[in-house]
């Protein structure tokens, strides 16, 4: 019959810890369960601490191997290997007598397209004479200039190079009026010009 009242189960419970008091036998039984207790817990509490230990310690053994290994002689990173040279890279800017003569053609046949505008021509007949020697990108930029503002008449020189790089020359063209800088750029159809200024 269960036990339905708070002075029932006080009772209950006192009669429990009461037990191995009332003889010699039943205390020395009790003290030897308890310490079976005990030592069961402190035994399987140290194996489950081995294990965890035993993982700590075959790290602490691969970090032995690596002082090992150093003390050796033996490097846990592999050296660097020596590079080859490097060739030596192709200047931005080279000397203005090696300038192409394809190069210094191109601005000066342009110059004179530019300065060519007789009266009564059409900005689509004086572009028509600057598309053989302009680029693509450029045409779109000249397309809105008029050739009555270009006031120049006529070429007076050679173009003289001032600046040169290797696929590109900054040139001068000398007209009646002034002097024009030109860059002609090489192209896969030749020398273009792709920019022009006032000196």
């Amino acid at each position: 019959m269960p036990i339905r009242s708070p002075r029932g189960r006080a009772a209950a419970y006192r009669a429990v810890w009461q037990w191995p008091l009332r003889s010699p036998v039943r205390l020395a039984f009790s003290v030897v369960v308890l310490a079976g207790l005990v030592f069961g817990l402190v035994f399987l509490g140290g194996q489950l601490g081995a294990g965890t230990s035993g993982g700590g310690s075959s790290a602490g053994g691969q970090q032995d191997e690596r002082r090992d290994a150093a003390g050796s002689g033996i490097s846990a990173t592999p050296t660097p290997t020596m590079l080859p040279p490097v060739t030596p890279l192709t200047p931005d800017t080279l000397p203005v007598d090696q300038a192409p003569p394809q190069a210094l053609e191109a601005a000066r046949v342009w110059a004179s397209s530019w300065v060519n505008h007789p009266e009564g021509m059409t900005p689509q007949q004086w572009i028509a004479g600057l598309r053989p020697h302009t680029t693509d990108e450029f045409l779109g930029v000249l397309a809105g200039v008029d050739p009555a503002n270009v006031p120049a008449a006529r070429v007076t020189g050679p173009a003289v190079a001032v600046r040169v790089a290797p696929k590109s020359v900054e040139a001068e063209v000398p007209t009646d009026t002034l002097r024009l800088s030109v860059l002609v750029v090489s192209t896969e159809a030749g020398w273009k010009v792709s920019r022009y200024d006032r000196v």
